[in-house]
């Protein structure tokens, strides 16, 4: 699972499919809200806001 701004969503899903060798699900973190977890706020690559959850 990787939380990354618009910038690195690129990066995140090409990290993903070396890992898990099969295509992630993306989620607009302006455009959904978890019951029991708050994302973290800042892209995990760099200090820009979270836009997508990598998953």
């Amino acid at each position: 699972m990787y939380v990354v701004c618009k910038d690195h969503v690129e990066l995140a899903i090409d990290m993903f499919v070396d890992e898990f060798e099969e295509a992630p699900d993306i989620v607009d973190l302006d455009q959904t809200k978890f019951i029991e977890w708050d994302p973290p706020v800042t892209c995990q690559e760099c200090e820009q806001r979270a836009k997508f959850l990598i998953l």
